[in-house]
């Protein structure tokens, strides 16, 4: 990978069988990169064959995002996982497998849960067909990675189903919002750490097992991959404010038209700085969601020369550095510095 960027294998763009999109490892190593290419392509030939079905409106439907591609995150991380012991170990793409359907599976829930029209640049499965349909495909995705789960023995059953348990907890905490009296920052992390880092902890956690890492290995690759996870989405808060369309890839502001209280909303909430920006920062956000243009422009500059951007941006460092510390089990090697890397790059990404 060079400058963030996993090269290209093949021609299809933002899959592994193609370009990834930039995840943020740099490869140091090309044996090793070449490894977890290997293991990214395979599994991308099977995640195609793994969604086909008897009937070809479920196969289309399901297909769908797995064309649309994607950064394949979760596999990289088996694969990198693996390392600390046999990447070429014969379940370890069974298991990448298992946590990119998984995965799949919540997109197409999560986009019935947020009414969209758009993903990864496709029209969304609820927009194209009906929410019925969306909801469904996501029950067939979970039941194939279920499914493969159990050709990995009863352990991975229960860690995927222990996996899927948090998701969903996850989502309706989001869903019903903080309760009476509790912390909305506290809420908002408790959230990330459900929905994106404890599928990121047990695909690593799936890469040591299944390489057949030492038993300490795989505990430092899960709690490196639950806190990196809750970074890289915690960066996402702030990317949303600080950066330019041209940089995010999508319009600047948009989690504060729709209302979306992401982390230096949160913490912009929560201040009692007297200075006038800040009085106005809170007087615009306690609104809700900022759908005039004028007062949109009004709050996205105040954000981005807020304390609370500059406490947003700090907290994301302190994630990555946690994650970092995690790793320090591991023998020191190329493997362990391209997950290093990652943690580089997501302090990188908030400035």
């Amino acid at each position: 990978m060079v400058g963030g960027v996993v090269r290209t294998v093949g021609g299809r763009s933002g899959t592994a069988g193609g370009a990834l999109t930039s995840i943020g490892v740099d490869f140091a190593d090309p044996v090793v990169e070449a490894s977890v290419l290997r293991t990214l392509a395979t599994v991308e030939s099977e995640l195609r064959a793994s969604v086909e079905s008897a009937d070809p409106f479920v196969t289309e439907a399901a297909s769908h995002l797995v064309e649309a591609g994607g950064k394949r995150f979760r596999p990289l991380l088996v694969s990198l996982g693996a390392h600390f012991g046999d990447p070429d170990a014969p379940l370890v793409v069974p298991a990448a497998l298992v946590m990119e359907l998984t995965h799949l599976a919540t997109l197409y829930h999560d986009d019935v849960m947020d009414e969209a029209s758009v993903r990864r640049g496709a029209p969304s499965a609820n927009s194209r067909w009906t929410n019925s349909v969306a909801i469904l495909v996501g029950d067939y995705l979970f039941a194939r990675a279920s499914a493969i789960a159990a050709g990995l023995g009863t352990e991975a059953v229960q860690l995927q189903a222990h996996t899927f348990a948090r998701l969903v907890h996850g989502q309706i905490a989001e869903t019903t919002g903080p309760r009476d009296g509790a912390d909305p920052i506290a809420h908002h992390l408790h959230v990330i750490a459900e929905k994106t880092g404890s599928l990121i902890a047990t695909s690593a956690r799936f890469g040591g097992m299944f390489g057949a890492a030492e038993p300490s290995y795989v505990e430092a690759l899960a709690g490196y991959g639950e806190t990196i996870g809750v970074a890289f989405q915690l960066s996402d808060d702030l990317l949303d404010i600080a950066s330019e369309s041209a940089q995010s890839g999508k319009t600047p502001g948009t989690d504060l038209r729709e209302g979306v209280p992401t982390l230096p909303v949160l913490y912009a909430l929560a201040s009692d700085d007297r200075d006038a920006a800040s009085v106005r920062l809170r007087e615009i956000l306690s609104a809700g969601a900022v759908t005039d243009d004028d007062l949109h422009a009004e709050a996205l500059t105040l954000l981005r020369e807020s304390p609370a951007l500059k406490q947003a941006r700090e907290t994301v460092r302190s994630y990555a550095e946690e994650a970092r510390s995690r790793l320090m089990v591991l023998p020191d090697g190329s493997p362990r510095r391209a997950l290093e890397s990652l943690c580089d790059f997501i302090a990188d990404r908030t400035s």
